[in-house]
């Protein structure tokens, strides 16, 4: 069964949706939080806001009969947000040096998408790496060398 989103959480993610900026989504829902930025990570890592992130953008994109050029624009952008890096920080919100993706597993979903939509799906690639055929020195014909 799938969480229910508060009306606070169905905003933010329809306000995510027009600006794909979490910080002012979170704003704009009305979200009173000392750092805007990490809540908005955080929201944006969870399965239930993903789920409903694309459950709005099905229900727009049907409706509105959007352009092709769009949906990839904004897939392009949710990948490229999603796959940034950004500073670790330590509990009291100093860098560690370290960094990390700020949310590789909806990048990976988005680009997904994205392969899916313009055409390049598993069974297209897939058939484009049987074609090509490896040579080795180990299965070469004598009489060729």
């Amino acid at each position: 069964m799938m969480k229910q989103l508060t009306a606070q959480q169905k905003l933010f993610v329809s306000e995510y949706i027009k600006t794909l900026d979490g910080e002012k989504a979170l704003k704009a829902a009305g979200y009173k939080v000392k750092n805007l930025k990490t809540f908005a990570n955080e929201l944006l890592t969870k399965d239930f806001i993903i789920k409903e992130i694309k459950l709005q953008m099905k229900q727009q994109i049907n409706s509105l009969n959007v352009q092709k050029g769009y949906v990839i624009q904004k897939l392009l952008q949710i990948a490229e947000f999603s796959l940034e890096e950004e500073e670790i920080l330590d509990k009291d919100g100093i860098s560690t040096g370290k960094k990390k993706l700020r949310d590789s597993s909806a990048g990976l979903k988005a680009l997904e998408s994205l392969c899916k939509y313009t055409g390049l799906s598993g069974s297209k690639l897939e058939e484009d790496y049987r074609e090509a055929k490896i040579i080795t020195i180990s299965n070469l014909d004598d009489e060729k060398i």
